[in-house]
């Protein structure tokens, strides 16, 4: 997948016109809402689909279009608190997508869209995983994300699949031919589970496991996670966040104004497993500056020159200062090694001007 360029000019027409029609620009979620569909995961992220070639693999391969191809992932948590990172993200992407390309901190991205609920309760979407793209139907995968809601009551939820199915059911050139690693964005305010459960993952994939998987071999399991999963920690092997960071850079995002932002017992076990990469987002509207910086910090520009990039597209400058904080802490990690150049072209709507805000 990802065989073709992001256009400015249509998202805008199709943001345009949801606005003019008074219409829910997450189509999916609202035709749930209003009976017109049943409470089910879009065929287009369903993750026990195989792709075309008939395989169970999401590819993010080069092309004429995109010689460089760039894998990233956002995957969204939808319970609760939560649903409205998503909302603010499909509002900015257009902007985050001409940061990315026109300042070349990645000149031929493929997005994917996912998201997760919790496949231990009744949820009819625990597990929903778009196709790499490059072009608008990315807009088009973020727009049939089912926003469920739900949630509340214990402090996790099934991101554990997610990882699963991007560790084991994904295929990215940039890094089989050249060695990069792509991008993995988890969005949540709640904790993976302890373990991927082969139960969840033959009725949500169709894989058939031979024992349940655990999560991170970093994963503090005590106190309430011990007494309500040790037994199955136990039994569990292997380690899939490691086995995704193989491929991957990845990144928590802890949004603030959400549920657990600010309780221990979530924050400081994800900080135990994703390191320096476990960034706090105090003000989810800053999501696209804050994946924008932690990008750009990572392919070695520099932090001050990010800012400057950001502002100069007309970003608000409180948003990119609140940001650029939120990474200060891993860029103190990361090597120096280019200057920013704008290296790629995006399909604009009218001119330079439709891309000076975020």
């Amino acid at each position: 997948m990802g065989g073709t360029s992001y256009s400015d000019a249509a998202y805008s027409s199709r943001m345009r016109k949801h606005a003019d029609d008074g219409t829910d620009s997450f189509t999916h979620d609202a035709a749930i809402r209003s009976g017109a569909a049943p409470a089910a995961v879009h065929k287009l992220l369903d993750p026990s689909i195989p792709n075309a070639a008939g395989k169970l693999i999401r590819e993010s391969f080069d092309s004429d279009i995109h010689p460089e191809s760039r894998a990233v992932v956002f995957g969204w948590d939808t319970t609760g608190s939560m649903g409205g990172v998503p909302r603010t993200f499909q509002q900015r992407m257009d902007k985050l997508m001409a940061i990315l390309v026109k300042k070349g901190y990645l000149a031929h991205p493929h997005i994917m869209m996912a998201a997760y609920n919790d496949a231990t309760t009744h949820s009819f979407a625990p597990l929903q995983v778009g196709q790499f793209e490059g072009g608008n139907e990315i807009d088009e995968a973020l727009s049939v994300i089912a926003l469920e809601g739900g949630g509340g009551g214990h402090v996790t939820e099934s991101s554990e699949l997610l990882m699963y199915y991007l560790a084991r059911h994904t295929d990215i050139h940039c890094w089989s031919k050249r060695g990069k690693k792509g991008y993995v964005f988890l969005a949540g305010d709640e904790l993976p589970y302890p373990t991927v459960r082969a139960s969840h993952v033959a009725r949500l994939i169709g894989d058939k496991l031979q024992s349940d998987i655990l999560t991170s071999k970093l994963y503090p399991i005590d106190g309430d996670i011990k007494s309500l999963h040790g037994a199955e920690v136990k039994a569990a092997e292997g380690d899939i966040l490691a086995e995704l960071q193989e491929r991957y850079e990845v990144f928590w995002i802890m949004p603030g104004g959400t549920s657990h932002e600010n309780n221990p017992e979530v924050t400081d076990r994800l900080q135990a497993m994703f390191g320096q990469n476990f960034l706090r987002l105090p003000n989810p509207d800053d999501v696209c500056e804050l994946v924008a910086s932690t990008i750009g910090l990572t392919e070695g520009y520099d932090l001050h020159d990010i800012k400057s990039d950001l502002i100069s597209l007309g970003a608000d400058r409180g948003s990119v200062d609140r940001a650029t904080t939120a990474v200060a802490k891993y860029a103190g990690t990361r090597t120096l090694s280019k200057a920013a150049t704008a290296s790629g072209t995006l399909a604009t709507a009218g001119g330079s001007d439709d891309v000076k805000r975020l």
